[in-house]
Formats: C-alpha cells, sequence, structure tokens
C-alpha cells in the first residue's frame, strides 16, 4: 500500500512469517522471547492505544530496538515476506484438474459407455458407435484445459504481488534512523513512512505528522482512489 501524507510513525505489530518459520530454537534472553510468543495483539493492535502496543512488544518507541533485540526476534520470527511455495509442474496442474469427484464420475462413464459400445456392434457401425464417450472426453479434457489456464494465472498473479512488496524500510535501531531490507523487520520495530512510500508491513501508527492520512489501497480492495485514514 502506498501512504499519501507527510509523515507517519509506528510499531511493527504483525509479521507476514509464522514464529520459528526460519529457524529453529534462540539461546539468548528465553524469558523475553518466550513474552513475545505469547503476546496475541495481532487482530487487536488497531484497538489498543499506542503506548500499549509497544508496551505488549517489549520495544522503545523513543530508541526502538537494539541490534542484539532485533537479530533474536529475527530468529524467532523468521523474515518479514511472504512464504516462496515451489510452483506446480504443468503435468501436477493437469492431475488435479480430474480429482474432482464430478469429473470421475464423467471419465468412469466415459470408459462404461466405451465398452458398451464395442461389445454392442461398435466394429459394424464404425465411429458413430464411440460418439458419446468422445463428447464426454472432449469436454473432460476441455475443463482440464481451462482449469490449467486458470492455475497458471493464478500462480503469475501471486508472483505479481510478491514484487510489489517494498524492497527497504526505515527503522529506528539503537537510536538511529536506518535504511534495512523490509525482510529484516521484526515486530516490535519503529518504522518511518512517508509521502509516496509503500508499507513495508503491518503496523500501528504512533505519531502522525500530517493534519490527513491517505492511503492508497487498490491492490487489496480495487479502490481507484485513496481512502482517507485520518
Amino acid at each position: 500500500m502506498d501512504l499519501s501524507n507527510e509523515k507517519a510513525v509506528g510499531a511493527l505489530s504483525k509479521h507476514r512469517a509464522s514464529p520459528n518459520s526460519e529457524s529453529g530454537t534462540v539461546s539468548s534472553s528465553p524469558d523475553l522471547l518466550s513474552s513475545l510468543q505469547d503476546v496475541n495483539i495481532h487482530t487487536k493492535a488497531h484497538v489498543l492505544d499506542a503506548e500499549e502496543v509497544v508496551r505488549q512488544l517489549k520495544a522503545d518507541a523513543k530508541r526502538g530496538l537494539s541490534e542484539a533485540d532485533a537479530c533474536e526476534r529475527l530468529e524467532l520470527f523468521g523474515k518479514n515476506e511472504l512464504e516462496q511455495e515451489p510452483g506446480k509442474s504443468l503435468l501436477q496442474l493437469i492431475l488435479e484438474q480430474f480429482q474432482d469427484l464430478l469429473v470421475r464420475i464423467l471419465l468412469s462413464a466415459a470408459v462404461v459407455s466405451f465398452i458398451l459400445a464395442l461389445f454392442e456392434g461398435g466394429a459394424d457401425e464404425g465411429v458413430t458407435a464411440f460418439i458419446e464417450p468422445l463428447v464426454i472426453l472432449i469436454i473432460l479434457i476441455l475443463n482440464a484445459a481451462v482449469g490449467v489456464w486458470q492455475e497458471s494465472n493464478a500462480e503469475k498473479a501471486l508472483e505479481a504481488l510478491k514484487e510489489l512488496q517494498p524492497a527497504q524500510g526505515r527503522v529506528l535501531r539503537g537510536g538511529v534512523w536506518r535504511l534495512l531490507p523490509s525482510a529484516n523487520l521484526v515486530p516490535g520495530d519503529i518504522i518511518d513512512v512517508r509521502c509516496g512510500d509503500k508499507v513495508p508491513a503491518d503496523c500501528r501508527v504512533l505519531a502522525l505528522k500530517s493534519t490527513t492520512l491517505r492511503v492508497e489501497q487498490s491492490q487489496l480492495t480495487g479502490e481507484s482512489v485513496t481512502v482517507n485514514k485520518v
């Protein structure tokens, strides 16, 4: 989403990756990391006070996270990016089209119809005896072709959506604003979003240095104009 305002500062409250999606256990600061695992504000951060969100995330709105703390959280929660799933081969896409129960029933009907036509004088009548099973098979082939085409378009759309993710974000670490890859953002990070920026992650607004806040969210809702948030 593109942000259309002067400047906004927010605390990262939700992560694209699930806990422990990148690596296993974390050896240091077990009490802190254990408490972070129990934090469940992902669905209610927008209704909590900004100070409460910062408190629950064990963050510091003035100095941000330390590098050591950020590294530990990165190990715990994984990278802030959409999970990469291996694409399906053409053969897998074709086979999936025949897993539907109705398709299997039609395929069975075509086989039975072909066998009956073969034993009921199909050799004498020629191709006309096999018209019914052939029509069913043609319909199933066309259905599979359309299904494969739709699945391929859906995968291409997902890949295009991943390319729209912002590559970098301004993050407060140890009292210093830094430009870091968006994938390295962790819950509790304090980020700075300015006019025209893409929001690098789900976050709670802590301070708004503008009279209005408009967001261009057509990628999510299809709306053609920016939406007023404040």
